[in-house]
Formats: structure tokens, sequence, C-alpha cells
């Protein structure tokens, strides 16, 4: 066997795993700012609440087609759709703060700020640390079925410590996500861009909302 073939191994899988981050950070970067379109043009026709039966039929179906076809090009369109639709539910939330908070802008300007340095801080610390988090995949996918449950129960029972709950139970979980993502890119667990983008989308997606919840609870002006 050639002395260099381990080498050639190991540089062939440096370039592959760069390819894969460079993707998926474009992709995402491209999804981010086509979602905060549709947020805005959700905001400005003043559409209602979509309610939780379209708005989980829109997000699990859209996210059945981009998995579907995340190795054909048509992987592209339905993530666009997805994270398109996701804005578009977005945009009647906001409307609510701004109108129902005399700071709703700030509510807003924070989160997203809140949401911007966490996701950087931790997707830089996966990188130049470059530790593995695969270990915590089995937690997180239990965490996230138990947040998602409790927030169910949280809208029925109308419980606002149980919400208040949800919204740091998904703050920590979508922290780990983004952990543990970045890591599977960084150690070849991931190799396909386009499901690294809709996992570190869905992340930030709903890091967002946790922290305009809270915000709004213990910072709100009615």
């Amino acid at each position: 066997m050639n002395a260099d073939t381990p080498a050639l191994q190991s540089e062939s899988a440096i370039l592959a795993t760069n390819k894969v981050l460079k993707n998926t950070y474009l992709l995402l970067s491209a999804t981010l700012i086509f979602s905060a379109i549709t947020a805005a043009t959700s905001m400005y026709l003043q559409l209602p609440y979509f309610g939780m039966l379209i708005t989980l039929g829109g997000y699990f179906g859209l996210l059945f087609l981009t998995t579907k076809f995340r190795n054909s090009s048509l992987g592209l369109v339905f993530i666009f759709a997805l994270t398109g639709f996701m804005g578009l539910t977005l945009g009647p939330i906001l409307n609510f703060y701004l109108s129902a908070y005399a700071n709703g802008g700030e509510l807003i300007m924070t989160a997203l700020g809140g949401t911007g340095i966490i996701f950087l801080g931790l997707s830089g610390y996966a990188l130049t640390t470059r530790k593995d988090f695969s270990f915590m995949g089995g937690f997180l996918m239990v965490g996230i079925l138990v947040a998602f449950l409790a927030g169910i129960a949280s809208i029925f029972l109308a419980m606002p410590a149980l919400s208040l709950a949800v919204s740091a139970m998904f703050i920590l979980l979508m922290s780990g996500l983004i952990l543990y993502q970045t890591s599977e890119i960084i150690h070849g667990g991931e190799t396909n861009y386009i499901l690294a983008t809709i996992s570190l989308y869905i992340s930030i997606y709903n890091l967002f909302l946790s922290l305009l919840q809270i915000l709004g609870i213990f910072g709100g002006n009615d």
C-alpha cells in the first residue's frame, strides 16, 4: 500500500468536511434572509395567526419533502418552501408583540441579537475546539420531544408557568442542537448540507421565539 494513502484520505476527508460546512452556512444564510423577507411580507399584509393545525401540518409536511428529496435539486426547492412558510407564520407573532407591548420593537431586536450571539458563540466554540458532541444526540431527541409535548399542553392548559418552563427548555435544547449539528459536520457525521441547514435553521427559529417569549414575560411593557 502506498504510504501516502492515509494522508490523501485524510486530506480528502478535510476537503469534504469544509465543503459541507461552506455549503451549509451559505444555504443557512440564504434561507434566513428568505425567511425574514416572508416574515416582513406577512407583517405588512397583516396576516392572521395560521393556527396550530396549519402550522404543524405545513411544517412537518414540508420537512418530510425536504428530507425525502435531500439528495436532489428538489431538496433546495422544498427547504426554501419550508423556511419561507416558517417566516410567514412568524409574521403574526411579531405583529402581536409590536401591538401588545409598548417596547415590542425593542423586545424583538433584543431576542434577535441574543439569538445571533448564542448561535455564533456556540458554532464558533464547536469549530475552534473541534470537540465531539455526538454523545448529546439521544438526549436532545428525547428532550425536544418532551418539550414539544409540554408546549402543546401549555397551550391547552393555559399555564403561564409551564409555558415559561418550555421556553427555557427550548433555549437549552436548541443551544445543544447547534453544538451537536456543528460537531456532526466537523467530524463527518453529517455529510448532507441540506439536512444540516434544516437542523441549524430550526435551532435558530426556536431559539429566537423562546427568547422573545421570555423577554415578553419579564421585560415587556404593556
